[in-house]
C-alpha cells in the first residue's frame, strides 16, 4: 500500500532482509571470463579488477534499489561514495565469482551497502570486503531531491555488530576530513625536508613525483548511461583505476596488482556529452606498495564549465610471478602540491 505521496506505508526490515545475491559464472560462460581476462596465458590473479569495479558499483546500486523501491516505487539510488575496498586474496577467471551484498546501515536518505567477494570451488575464499554508500533520490529528472528512509531494525548480534563498525567507519571519514587540513606533524614535517634535502645533493638518482603523470580525455555517450541522462559511475571508476594501474607500472618493471581502494567521492553527475580528463598520479611509496591518485574532471560544453567528478586513491603492490611481495623505489615529491598528495597517503599507508 502507498499514501498520497507515492511512499508506500513503512516496513520493519532487518539487514537481512535487504540480501543481494549476484554471480558471475565464469566456469560455464567462456565468453564472460575472456572480457574479464587480464592477459593471456596463466597467471595468478589474472583478471581484470576495473571490470570488478563496474560489477561491484552495480551490485551496491541493485542492493539499495530493493530496499528504497520497497518505500517509493519509483525512486532511484545513485553513488555517493565508495567508502572502501580492501582486496583479501587474488581472483581469476577460472572459478566462478560470488558477490554477497546487504545493506549494513541507513542513516536519513543514504545507505551503506557492504559486499562480500568470494571465489567458488576448490580454491574457495575470501577474496574483497567492500563497503558503498547510497543515496535514494526521487525519479524526477530536472528537480531530484534525497528521499528520507526509514530505519532498519537490527535484531541479530551480528547485525547490530555490522552496523556499529558502518557507524566508526562514518567517524573516521569525518575525521580524515578535519586531519586533511592540519599542518604536518613533526614527524611529517622533518621526513619532507628529509626528502627535499636529498634532491639537492649532486648524485641524487631517485625518481621525482613529477615524471609520474598520465592524463586521458574521453567523452561521455549514450552507451555509457545508467539512469536517465547520469553516466554509470562504475565505468567512471573503471577508467580511472586503469590509468591508475597505467601509472603504478611506471614505478617498476615487475607487475602490479590492486590491494585497497580507498574512499571515492562522487562529488558531480557527469552527462551525456561532457568531456572528462583522467588525470592519474604516483604519490606515495611504501616498502612494496604503490600509492595512485586519479582525478576525473567533467567540463561540459553547454555551461562552459569545469568540475571535480571524483577523486580516487588505489594503492597497488608490487609482486612477483607467484604474487610475493617485491620492493619499490622511493618516490619523492617536490612542489607544494605534491607535498601535500604525499601526506595524503603517507596518513592512509599500508607499509
Amino acid at each position: 500500500m502507498t499514501d498520497g505521496n507515492g511512499k508506500k506505508e513503512t516496513l520493519q526490515l532487518t539487514p537481512h532482509d535487504t540480501r543481494y545475491l549476484f554471480v558471475l559464472p565464469f566456469s560455464t560462460d567462456p565468453a564472460l571470463a575472456r572480457r574479464f581476462l587480464a592477459r593471456d596465458g596463466y597467471l595468478p590473479g589474472n583478471i581484470r579488477f576495473g571490470k570488478l569495479l563496474e560489477v561491484l558499483d552495480k551490485v551496491a546500486e541493485n542492493t539499495a534499489l530493493g530496499y528504497v523501491n520497497q518505500f517509493y516505487p519509483d525512486a532511484r539510488v545513485v553513488t555517493a561514495a565508495i567508502d572502501s575496498i580492501v582486496v583479501r586474496n587474488p581472483a581469476d577467471t577460472t572459478h566462478d565469482l560470488v558477490f554477497s551484498a546487504q545493506i549494513n546501515h541507513v542513516g536519513k536518505s543514504s545507505m551503506e551497502v557492504g559486499i562480500r567477494v568470494e571465489c567458488l570451488g576448490t580454491c574457495s575464499s575470501h577474496l574483497a570486503s567492500c563497503y558503498f554508500t547510497m543515496v535514494a533520490r526521487s525519479a524526477d529528472n530536472e528537480e531530484a531531491r534525497s528521499l528520507a528512509l526509514p530505519p532498519l531494525e537490527y535484531r541479530l548480534q551480528i547485525e547490530q555488530k555490522r552496523h556499529q563498525k558502518a557507524e566508526l567507519r562514518r567517524q573516521s571519514y569525518r575525521e580524515s576530513l578535519a586531519k586533511a587540513e592540519e599542518m604536518p606533524s613533526l614527524e611529517e614535517y622533518l621526513l619532507l625536508k628529509k626528502l627535499h634535502k636529498e634532491q639537492e645533493s649532486s648524485d641524487f638518482h631517485g625518481i621525482r613525483a613529477g615524471e609520474l603523470v598520465l592524463e586521458s580525455a574521453l567523452r561521455a555517450y549514450p552507451e555509457q548511461e545508467n539512469v536517465p541522462k547520469t553516466i554509470f559511475g562504475g565505468y567512471l571508476i573503471r577508467k580511472a583505476y586503469e590509468l591508475a594501474a597505467l601509472a603504478a607500472e611506471m614505478v617498476t618493471q615487475d607487475r602490479v596488482v590492486p590491494c585497497q581502494v580507498n574512499r571515492i567521492n562522487f562529488n558531480q553527475p557527469v552527462l551525456l556529452g561532457d568531456q572528462l580528463k583522467f588525470t592519474a598520479r604516483v604519490v606515495f611509496t611504501g616498502k612494496t606498495t604503490i600509492t595512485v591518485q586519479s582525478d576525473i574532471e567533467r567540463f561540459s560544453r553547454e555551461a562552459h564549465n569545469k568540475a571535480l567528478s571524483n577523486s580516487c586513491l588505489f594503492t597497488f603492490r608490487n609482486v612477483g610471478d607467484q604474487m610475493e611481495p617485491k620492493p619499490v623505489p622511493f618516490i619523492y615529491p617536490v612542489t607544494y602540491a605534491e607535498d601535500a598528495r604525499f601526506l595524503n597517503a603517507y596518513r592512509q599507508r599500508l607499509d
